[in-house]
């Protein structure tokens, strides 16, 4: 009999059988520690969907997903992430960075500081820890990484050879040293080999995601992966939309939620900024954060963060947007 065929009855006694096990919806729901995004994701992103994240360069993409990773692992859940952009030890920069951020604040060291401190640039001595001992927040950051790095796997993946099969191969290896199957992170989704010989661009990125989507389903994990922008959403001042995703349509439908960062002050209504122009710099300061899809609730919601990318983070306790956004810039300075 076909694996893949299950009747309606077997799946009600699978349902039947993980609560009998002590299981439950929760379990399922994986919050993302962003409260207000939480709030309208109905707890979280769910097992088995595929998540896209998109905005134009710069924005933080991976600042976001690294974030997110932190407090799923924080949370007591494993992690695994792909890097094709940076190497375990930038993104560990950043992770102290960011610890440092939530303890110390504003006044915490920053990522040039910290990473002064791990290439032994800062003209002090000692551990990691030790060097950072003056700061707000610096050596406790440390501790702080220390009490999820086991449940925080790092991969530095490579355009030329992590295909769909290592990343599946990946997930197997953390669950063996953690116990669970890891959330998973793809940072970013082009970049992922494909063994099979395609004609386009189209053909590879439709691959991809595909193979992605099957992923979650058949690990029963979410899986969310940072998307480039073809030329038409990196425009200045442009709002970018799923539209401008790069590669092929496949993105948009077969993703179970779309998640899109823009910079406020490029997408505010023209007369936010003609009436106040003590706005336009303030407006630089947060990046907006839309739901564009969400199969598991509501859609077209606008939500805001402040970022703190000198600390390599955004605050978590962001809020609605309430001023009127449009889809392209129309104020020019």
């Amino acid at each position: 009999m076909d694996p893949s065929l299950q009747s309606l009855t077997g799946v009600l006694e699978q349902a039947n059988g993980r609560l009998n096990a002590g299981s439950h919806a929760a379990a399922r729901v994986w919050p993302t520690g962003f409260e207000v995004l939480d709030k309208h994701l109905n707890g979280g992103f769910r097992s088995g969907e595929l998540i896209l994240l998109g905005g134009p360069q710069g924005l933080g993409k991976t600042t976001w997903v690294l974030q997110a990773a932190r407090n799923i692992a924080r949370a007591g859940r494993s992690v695994v992430f792909f890097s094709f952009e940076h190497d375990p030890q930038t993104l560990l920069i950043r992770l102290v960075s960011l610890e440092a951020g939530e303890l110390g604040g504003v006044e915490a060291p920053g990522i040039n500081r910290i990473r002064q401190s791990f290439e032994a640039a800062d003209g002090r001595a000692g551990s990691i820890d030790e060097r950072l001992e003056d700061t707000d927040g610096g050596a406790g950051a440390i501790k702080s990484v220390h009490d999820y790095s086991d449940r925080l796997a790092l991969h530095r993946s490579i355009g030329s050879s992590t295909s769909l099969e290592v990343i599946r191969n990946a997930m197997e290896d953390v669950q063996r040293d953690t116990g669970q199957l890891p959330f998973v992170i793809v940072d970013y989704l082009q970049k992922v080999r494909v063994l099979e010989q395609t004609n386009s661009e189209e053909d590879r990125v439709t691959h991809i995601v595909e193979g992605l989507k099957d992923l979650a389903l058949d690990t029963d994990v979410p899986i969310i992966a940072v998307v480039a922008a073809d030329k038409s959403g990196l425009q200045a001042g442009k709002r970018m939309r799923v539209s401008d995703f790069r590669g092929s349509s496949a993105l948009a439908y077969e993703a179970d939620a779309v998640l899109m960062l823009n910079n406020k002050f490029d997408v505010v209504a023209r007369h936010h900024l003609m009436y106040n122009l003590g706005n336009a710099e303030r407006f630089r300061d947060w990046t907006v954060l839309t739901i564009e899809k969400n199969r598991s609730g509501r859609d077209g919601v606008d939500l805001e963060f402040q970022k703190r990318f000198e600390q390599g983070r955004f605050e978590s306790t962001g809020r609605t947007v309430v001023e009127q956004l449009v889809d392209d810039r129309i104020f020019v300075e």
